[in-house]
């Protein structure tokens, strides 16, 4: 449209608009009352392929014909543009409102990485002003009526998780990603008590990098273990959504910015037919 205009990147770096803090919780609930169901993926540590499942999932689920969006409040490490080929894109504006980048018909896109005019430049910020981003996304963006808000957010149990937790209004829960090894699975326990003590639904666990099938003969190994997020799931009385491979088409796929969950031809298999089984689940609820 002709009226939009690139975003006033000052305003995000000095912490937004200057409404107050009653005005902006109006606001943030007038925005959020237009989405049906919000969903924070969430991973006690790095590496275990957080980002991945959240945006399989946002995309997985506009493929089944939902309107979808996707915040990425990973404030340091944005990821979600580069594994949906969007590295590069601008989010545009006008006035206070901020329009997501558009990905498909109904799937739309926010992050932090949009906002910058440098890819390799730091996002060099204490966690008030973290939390103030936070905040705009969930005010200015002009995310519109959807059926489903997936949000990506940083490892731990930090700043950026506990701010969009606590902002977003009715959430219908968590999904938290790790992976089988006991170093892993220490971190993913504290995500299940964070959950808790804020009172926040565990939709489920999914245990990645479960297996790796070797794609010559199709033997199985246990390259990180098997079975410890399955287990873990019992132990703390949570949901156990399923197991993802350790898929060398997966990395590809996210690289080249081309979700794995949806690939045409050439795509994980095995991989494909356990994430659909994982987002089924996760639509009934």
């Amino acid at each position: 449209m002709n009226d939009k205009n690139d975003v006033n990147r000052s305003s995000f770096r000095s912490g937004g608009n200057s409404c107050g803090a009653d005005q902006s919780e109006q606001i943030i609930m007038e925005n959020m009352g237009r989405i049906k169901h919000k969903i924070v993926v969430l991973s006690g540590k790095g590496g275990v392929g957080k980002s991945t499942v959240a945006v399989n999932l946002a995309v997985s689920l506009a493929e089944k014909g939902f309107n979808v969006g996707l915040m990425d409040v990973d404030i340091h490490g944005p990821s979600v543009p580069k594994l949906l080929g969007l590295d590069g894109v601008m989010a545009l504006g006008a006035g206070k409102q901020i329009y997501p980048v558009k990905y498909s018909d109904n799937l739309k896109v926010m992050s932090v990485a949009f906002l910058m005019e440098d890819a390799d430049e730091a996002v060099v910020w204490r966690g008030s002003l973290k939390m103030r981003l936070i905040r705009q996304f969930l005010t200015d963006v002009v995310w519109g009526g959807l059926d489903y808000l997936i949000v990506d957010s940083p490892p731990g149990t930090g700043d950026e998780p506990l701010s969009v937790c606590q902002m977003i209004p009715d959430p219908d829960g968590a999904v938290i990603v790790t992976t089988p090894q006991d170093v892993a699975l220490a971190d993913v326990r504290k995500s299940v008590t964070f959950c808790r003590q804020l009172k926040m639904n565990v939709i489920g666990v999914i245990e990645n990098m479960s297996t790796f099938v070797c794609p010559h003969c199709g033997e199985t190994t246990d390259i990180f273990k098997s079975g410890g997020g399955e287990s873990m799931a019992e132990e703390m009385d949570v949901k156990f959504l399923g197991k993802l491979p350790l898929e060398p088409h997966i990395v590809h796929s996210g690289d080249s910015g081309n979700p794995f969950s949806t690939m045409v031809s050439g795509g994980p298999a095995y991989a494909m037919e356990k994430f659909s089984i994982i987002v089924d689940s996760i639509i009934k609820g």
